[in-house]
């Protein structure tokens, strides 16, 4: 992940600059929150529970892949802008469970 942020965050930042966002502290879990129907939208049609909209199983997988990535990317820029190493909190909270650690 932490290879990842900065494309991420360099993403993000083109992407507010050249639409005029202003990124406060509400902006990043509201994003999430926004990201998050977008997926269950695509959640929805692939699981024949949503209007397809004239997609076909291809483009609505297409749909869900990239959705999903915008989620997860969406929750590292509210990790990072919160101060919070991921790393450090899955291994905390999810990775003790292993009893070991996990190579990453």
């Amino acid at each position: 992940m932490a290879e990842l942020l900065p494309l991420v965050a360099e993403v993000s930042d083109t992407y507010a600059s050249r639409n005029g966002i202003t990124r406060d502290d509400d902006w990043y879990i509201l994003k999430i929150q926004e990201e998050l129907g977008e997926l269950t939208a695509e959640y929805l049609k692939a699981t024949a529970r949503g209007r397809l909209k004239g997609a076909d199983s291809t483009i609505i997988r297409q749909a869900l892949e990239d959705e999903t990535a915008d989620v997860l990317a969406t929750l590292m820029l509210f990790a990072r802008h919160n101060g919070i190493d991921i790393e450090a909190a899955l291994e905390r909270k999810w990775f003790q469970y292993l009893g070991r650690s996990p190579t990453v």
